[in-house]
């Protein structure tokens, strides 16, 4: 943890042993750390922003990549600035269990995981769902449906390599249909990630059928999903929150993104939305900022204080059974 991080941390401990024990070095084989430069304080409407709220879409180490925090960083860093929960996502395998030692080393927030069923979990595979429901602390939450690995991404990205399939001739496959069993079973959280906007809709249909209570559609409008708003609005119509990711607010296409996700939420409804970051990546801000300055980007575009609470702390409560 570098000296910067614990300067905005105060009362906590470094956590350089456990037990006694040096803490392990990390492996050369890892993914290369990312330190950030430096952890300053945010703008005061960026840490307003952020007292209470919620990120369900959080990359960090260890992961396949560059990220720019670990998840005990990340969660040391969503607490100091004040938000009550974040979502751990890793794109080919379970974060329930980092979620769990995060909890444990980072008391005072809300840290939970989930599965992508991507083709490192053997794909739409209920085997997984059923293993990270029992991993530790009951802290895996999510199942997104598959990401990097889809169908629907692989032929958006026109490469050329094996994919996850969910449906084929506009019918969900058995072990889709078995997995959501699982999610309402145990009332988990469906996402559906980087399918097809058609295919999201079938997902979800089958998921209403089912008895899934918590449902949300995978950053929407972003590629390779890109649902129009009325889609977006049937899917909320389904029961699903629909999820707007902020990236980074930095660059001159920001404000143009900011804008179609303002338009799209007045017209599907802020009580209907989500938003959240998707960051985590190195180069890019570190996540609690980066989502602050994205519900700053969105009071800009006139959204009120009451709206962007219900956005980024009310919905992603619901969506993760939290009182």
């Amino acid at each position: 943890m570098s000296p910067a991080l614990r300067a905005v941390l105060p009362g906590v401990i470094a956590l350089t042993c456990v037990a006694g024990l040096p803490a392990s070095p990390r492996s050369q084989a890892q993914a290369p750390v990312v330190q950030p430069a430096g952890i300053s304080p945010v703008p005061a409407d960026v840490a307003r922003a952020l007292v209470g709220a919620i990120d369900i879409h959080v990359h960090g180490l260890p992961d396949d990549r560059p990220r720019s925090m670990d998840a005990v960083d990340v969660a040391m860093l969503a607490r100091a600035r004040g938000m009550r929960a974040i979502v751990l996502k890793n794109h080919y395998e379970s974060t329930a269990g980092v979620a769990f030692l995060a909890r444990k080393l980072v008391p005072g927030i809300e840290v939970f995981g989930g599965v992508d069923l991507n083709r490192t979990v053997g794909g739409i595979n209920p085997a997984a769902v059923e293993h990270m429901v029992k991993v530790t602390g009951g802290w895996g939450r999510v199942v997104w449906m598959p990401t990097f690995d889809a169908e629907n991404q692989v032929r958006v990205s026109k490469e050329d390599r094996p994919f996850v399939s969910v449906a084929r001739g506009g019918k969900l496959l058995p072990e889709v249909v078995q997995v959501i069993a699982l999610v309402a079973k145990h009332n988990l959280v469906l996402a559906t990630g980087h399918s097809a906007a058609s295919e999201g809709l079938l997902l979800l249909e089958e998921a209403r059928r089912q008895g899934v209570s918590r449902m949300v559609v995978t950053h929407a409008m972003n590629t390779p999903i890109s649902m129009d708003v009325a889609q977006m609005r049937q899917a909320a119509d389904l029961g699903a929150f629909v999820e707007f990711v902020g990236g980074s607010m930095v660059g001159a296409g920001a404000d143009a993104r900011v804008t179609r996700f303002a338009d799209a939420i007045r017209a599907i409804g802020p009580a209907r939305c989500i938003v959240s970051s998707d960051l985590g990546q190195a180069g890019n801000p570190l996540a609690p900022d980066g989502f602050g300055a994205f519900l700053v980007a969105l009071r800009a575009k006139g959204f009120t204080d009451a709206e962007i609470t219900l956005m980024s702390a009310t919905n992603p409560a619901r969506l993760l059974g939290l009182p």
